[in-house]
Formats: structure tokens, sequence, C-alpha cells
């Protein structure tokens, strides 16, 4: 059976995951009412829109 020679050090351990955690900025996408950057599937922050129907009630 193979089996390590010497115990992995938790800082090369460490190094090695070091990649897997990092995170990825969100997508984003124009919304189609206001032009406005917005994450997809999801209300537009700015003018209350969602696939061209109004769910939220933004002043003006």
């Amino acid at each position: 059976m193979a089996v390590p020679k010497r115990r992995v050090s938790k800082a090369r351990r460490d190094k090695r995951r070091s990649s897997v955690w990092k995170l990825d900025m969100p997508e984003l996408i124009k919304c189609s009412h206001c032009g406005e950057f917005k994450r997809p599937h999801r209300v537009c922050p700015e003018c209350g829109y969602y696939n061209g129907k109004q769910f939220l009630k933004k002043d003006a």
C-alpha cells in the first residue's frame, strides 16, 4: 500500500487549497427597461422591473 512518508504541513496543505475558495464576480446583465446593470433573474433595483413587468414601485 502507498503510504505518505511524511505528514503534509499546514502551510503546504493550505497553499494547495487556496485556489479552491476564490470567489467569482457575479454575472451582470443590462436591464431591458432602464439599461442599468443587474444580476440575472432578479428584479432590477433601479426601476423595479423584471421580465417586462413592474414588481416594485419606485418613487421618481
